[in-house]
């Protein structure tokens, strides 16, 4: 029975890695194709299945927590108000004037700043970890007597993240506050705003529009 554990740990980390390896390479596939997308509707649905499989990576990475936040707001709100502003402009992306070499160049030092930083952080699942080591068991060991919640994680996002959890929310609000805005400002020509019903029905035709399927012409 000994001689069998360390197999089936050298098993169990093979197969969370490949799980990891097929996550990764879905999320740089679906990254790719939303920056690729001409048509809206597309990069707005692509965007939702990014975010639900970040969601997912979230979840195998035991980040529970943050996996909910990710499916609730980023494959949830975000794709719903991003089809509802979809009803109100054009599905296709204007041509841009010139090529955007400076946003690329700014996006590639970015990303080679984050891989070169990612070279001082220890193994992912080190017992040895400084998290591990120092923060990890003063929350676990003190968290049920100061604070008075026996979840943990409830307990830090409440209490001892409770300003950065704030933030975060009052940040979710003022963007959906401000998509409601520019929903329902008028549009030129028009000096006041429409009734609330009849502008969301509008708005919900247009949609229904957009998503239903074209048929094509049969030649005759």
């Amino acid at each position: 029975m000994d001689a069998a554990r360390p197999v089936r740990r050298r098993a169990g980390l093979t197969v969370d890695s490949a799980v990891h390896v097929v996550l990764l390479a879905l999320l740089l596939a679906s990254a790719v194709a939303v920056a690729r997308a001409r048509s809206i509707l597309a990069a707005v649905m692509l965007s939702g299945i990014y975010s639900f499989l970040m969601a997912a990576l979230f979840l195998v990475l035991d980040a529970v927590d943050v996996a909910f936040t990710e499916a609730a707001v980023g494959a949830g709100a975000a794709t719903v108000l991003g089809l509802a502003a979809l009803a109100l402009a054009d599905d296709r992306e204007a041509p841009p004037r010139r090529k955007p070499w400076l946003a690329l160049a700014a996006a590639a030092a970015a990303g080679a700043a984050l891989l070169y930083a990612t070279a001082d952080m220890p193994a992912f699942g080190n017992a040895g970890a400084p998290a591990h080591v120092h923060v990890a068991p003063r929350y676990i060991g003190e968290t049920p007597e100061a604070i008075g919640i026996p979840n943990v994680v409830t307990a830090i996002l409440a209490d001892y993240r409770g300003f950065d959890t704030l933030g975060e929310v009052a940040v979710i609000f003022t963007a959906g506050v401000g998509v409601l805005l520019l929903l329902a400002r008028p549009r030129a020509g028009e000096d006041e705003p429409r009734p609330r019903r009849r502008s969301w029905t509008r708005l919900w035709q247009r949609l229904r529009a957009r998503l239903r399927p074209r048929r094509r012409r049969r030649p005759r």
